[in-house]
Order: structure tokens, then sequence, then C-alpha cells
């Protein structure tokens, strides 16, 4: 024996690749990123779940709409009369205007074998049943059975109808006004 130490190779030197397994090894990747597509199937039935609402939502508010416009259309018409006779429409025309818009809607809403035939006392009857809540027979809105039987100027209706002069005209619109919106929905 010679007197010469084994050599110790440094740290991190390998003598013989075969003799150590880990030296051929990569070093540690992160796995590839999650794709969004195609999602997972729990997304598709929350799609799918958001697509029905959707399209129900459409469907319920095109029904709702189309079954509140003939009051839109009758509050739209109302408010078109009384800034007539706000501007000097005479009293009688008011009054026949209004209770031709009544009696429209009340045919939209109603059979026609209840509401066309209704004249006089017996439709003031019929609106006072239906929402008028006795202002019809006993409130402003009998003007509508006497106007037209009234003669010009007599009890201050061709001019006294006027809102600024008298509380008939206001009266009758305001009543008109709740009786539309008593009847948004068609009754049988």
């Amino acid at each position: 024996m010679n007197g010469a130490a084994p050599s110790i190779p440094p740290l991190g030197a390998v003598a013989d690749p075969l003799a150590d397994p880990l030296v051929g090894l990569r070093d540690w990747h992160l796995p590839e990123p999650v794709s969004w597509w195609p999602p997972a199937p729990g997304w598709w039935l929350v799609a799918a779940l958001g697509l029905v609402l959707a399209v129900v939502g459409v469907r319920w508010w095109r029904v709702r709409r189309r079954r509140t416009a003939p009051t839109r259309a009758a509050l739209a018409e109302l408010a078109a009369l009384r800034s007539r006779h706000e501007q000097g429409v005479d009293g009688r025309s008011f009054a026949a205007a209004i209770s031709v818009l009544l009696r429209r809607l009340a045919l939209a809403r109603y059979p026609r074998e209840r509401v066309a035939g209704l004249a006089g006392r017996q439709w003031l009857d019929f609106l006072d049943r239906t929402g008028g809540s006795g202002g019809f027979t006993q409130g402003p809105g009998r003007i509508l059975a006497e106007a037209p039987y009234r003669q010009s100027g007599q009890d201050g209706l061709d001019p006294g109808l006027s809102p600024a002069r008298s509380s008939e005209g206001a009266g009758l619109a305001d009543l008109a006004d709740r009786w539309i919106r008593a009847n948004r929905k068609p009754r049988p």
C-alpha cells in the first residue's frame, strides 16, 4: 500500500453516471394550465338553466305587456283628453269622449254581451260595480248619463266643466283614471 489516501470525489461530482440513478432526471415542472374550454358539466347545466329562465322571462314580459296595452293606451288617451279640456274644449264633448273611452276599455276587458247594450243608469251601475265604487251613480260620473241631454250652458256644463272653473271635469277625469287603473286585467 502506498501511503496515499484514497481520493474522495468532491460533493456534486459523480465519478460514474451509472452509479447514481438520479443524475438523468429533469428538474420538477408545473402542469399545463387548465383550459376554460370545454367547460365542466355543471357549467353546461347553469348555462341551460339561464337560457330557459331568459326565454320564460321574455315570454312573461311580452304576455304582460300585451295584457296591459289597452290600459296604457286608455291612460294615454285620458291624458290627451285632459290637456285638450284644459285648453278649452267644451264640457259636453269632454264627457262624451270619456264615456267612449270607458266603453272601449270595458269592451276590451269584459264580454261583449255584458257591456255592449248598456246605457244610462245601467251603464253607470256597471262602471260602479267594476271599479267606480259609487262615483258614477252618485258622484261626478253621473254626468256621463246626463251630459248628452243637457242644453249648452245648463248647470254650467258647457264652460263649467273646465277644471279651472269647476270640479266636475277634474272629478270626472280622476274617476275615469281610477276606473281604468282598477280594470287593468281582463275579467270574465
